[in-house]
Formats: structure tokens, sequence, C-alpha cells
């Protein structure tokens, strides 16, 4: 059994730790309360699996929130920022987080044009900036399961809209194992087992 060395980043056609970054927009307080598509907690777990997933891969990771500093909202939920201690949060007034110059410039700053993206809601949060993004030359692949929209229409909707404009759905073990890829690279495969025993991808291994 004799694996290919890993591909170059950049003409490697699927996710690598190498070429792509991650995007999390808007997991705070109101945001989930609203929440009808989905389960609140099953996102919660799912967006903070993410996370660590971006973590243990050494993802660059844009995080961001809206209407905190104006005091109409709170801030990321601390499940999550628990995970993200020590990433950079971008506060925005803006609904589009690409309308907001530090969150783009900061998403521009990581090099990577393969951006893994999670909002809400589906609808507006995560809409927006990956159809904006798209235009813009970026690969955009919506977390699926980790978000969610005020009706399950409009999530549904929301998806197919940011799918026809050319957006590559993905999950998050469909995730994992993209950026894994091979048993051979072991430095994270004790992280990857453990997070993939947390997500019951391996409920018996």
């Amino acid at each position: 059994m004799t694996s290919f060395p890993p591909r170059d980043p950049a003409q490697d056609r699927l996710l690598s730790p190498s070429n792509a970054a991650l995007l999390i927009i808007d997991y705070q307080p109101t945001q989930l309360q609203s929440l009808q598509s989905h389960p609140q907690e099953t996102i919660i777990e799912k967006v903070v699996a993410l996370a660590r997933t971006g973590v243990i891969y050494g993802l660059p990771i844009v995080l961001s929130t809206v209407n905190v500093a104006s005091g109409r909202e709170q801030a990321t939920i601390e499940r999550l920022a628990s995970v993200l201690q020590g990433v950079t949060s971008y506060d925005r007034s803006s609904i589009n987080a690409w309308e907001d110059q530090q969150f783009k410039q900061a998403v521009e700053a990581t090099g990577r044009k393969k951006l893994i993206i999670a909002a809400l809601w589906t609808e507006a949060c995560l809409t927006f900036p990956s159809i904006d993004a798209m235009a813009e030359g970026y690969e955009v692949y919506p977390v699926a399961d980790a978000v969610a929209g005020t009706s399950r229409l409009a999530h549904d909707t929301a998806l197919r809209r940011i799918e026809h404009a050319g957006a590559q759905l993905t999950s998050v073990v469909q995730l994992l194992c993209e950026l894994q890829r091979d048993w051979n690279r072991t430095d994270t495969v004790q992280a990857f087992v453990e997070e993939m025993l947390a997500t019951h991808a391996f409920p018996q291994y």
C-alpha cells in the first residue's frame, strides 16, 4: 500500500488543509433562538464540530458577528467561542458579511480561494456572502448540516439558490474525511478518529 504524496494545493480539486479557509458567521443567541428549520442544539453541535475540525487541520478561520458593537446583539455563543480562542472576531453592521471591509480583507488575507462557510441564517448571512464570493472567483463550500433558517422552506430554498449559483455543498463528516484524506497522515489521525466518534460516524470503531 503506497499512497501518492499530498497533491499540490493549487491544483487539488478537493479541499485540503493547505488550500481552504473556514468562515463562521453569526452564531449568536438571537439567531439561534429564531431557528425553525432545525433543532437549535443540533446546529450548535454541528458548528462546534466544524470549528474543531478547522482547528485540527490548521485552517485559517475568519469569525464574524453582527451588531454586537451597537448593543443590539450578543457575541458568539460560548460553546463555539471556546473552541475558537485566539481567533479574531469581526463585528459588522451589514447583513452581508462580504459588504464589511474588515471581514472581506480578512478573507483575502488568508490567501485561500476555497471557502468553507457556515452562517446563520441560511437565507441571508449564508446566501449573500456565498454568492458575492463566487462572483469574485472563490469556490464556496457551505456546510449544509451546520446551517439553518427561519423555516424549512427558507433554508431549503436558500441552499438551492446557493447551489444554483455554483456552490458545492458539504457536511461536517464529509469535510473531516476530505481534509484527512489518508490514514498515513498520522499527525491528525488521532484527532480525526476522536472527532468522528464525537459525531457518531464511528459508533463501534
